[in-house]
């Protein structure tokens, strides 16, 4: 549990201090080469979804970030996460949605600036932190989900059989056992 909210709250910090930086240092729709041709910072002022998809539905993402993030901490305090990979990664979620809620309240949209450019036709989206952490935390729960069900499956073959209360039922509903035809 304590994995989950320690996550959260770096996830949140690393989140919100590089937003500041952006919004600090970076001029409106321009961007600065960091490295040529593959990454660059490029400010943008996000009022959609993930990646600027669903523009101008603020409302609607703050109720479900809402309610998925709350989703998130009751499943963490009631449930608690069995391991390390689990909290890890319900923690970046939460973090991440916890980052963007914050601007969505605080400024009316996301600050975004981390753009890859390496691939204009595949990939044109500016994303920040946060969303990086939530795509990291979801790609870590899917391995987690996997890796947990091969265990499960795993320990479950591995189990010596053991004689079940079945077997001698079947027997009394035929009648008995064999040692009732000898007598």
């Amino acid at each position: 549990m304590l994995i989950s909210f320690i996550t959260a709250a770096i996830v949140i910090l690393a989140d919100q201090l590089t937003k500041y930086l952006a919004v600090s240092a970076l001029a409106p729709d321009k961007s600065v080469e960091v490295i040529k041709g593959i990454f660059r910072f490029t400010y943008v002022e996000n009022r959609g979804a993930a990646f600027g998809s669903f523009s101008d539905s603020r409302w609607v993402f703050l109720i479900l970030s809402t309610v998925l993030i709350l989703a998130l901490i009751g499943y963490v305090i009631w449930k608690r996460p069995g391991g390390w990979l689990e909290g890890l990664s319900i923690g970046m979620l939460i973090g991440g949605g916890i980052g963007n809620m914050i601007d969505r309240i605080a400024l009316g949209y996301v600050v975004d600036f981390l753009d890859f450019c390496a691939f204009p036709n595949l990939w044109m989206w500016v994303f920040n932190v946060a969303d990086a952490f939530v795509c990291i935390g979801t790609g870590l729960l899917v391995i987690w989900m996997f890796v947990s069900d091969a265990k499960d499956k795993k320990s479950k073959e591995t189990l010596p059989e053991s004689p079940s209360a079945n077997d001698s039922s079947a027997e009394d509903a035929k009648g008995g056992n064999d040692n009732d035809e000898a007598e």
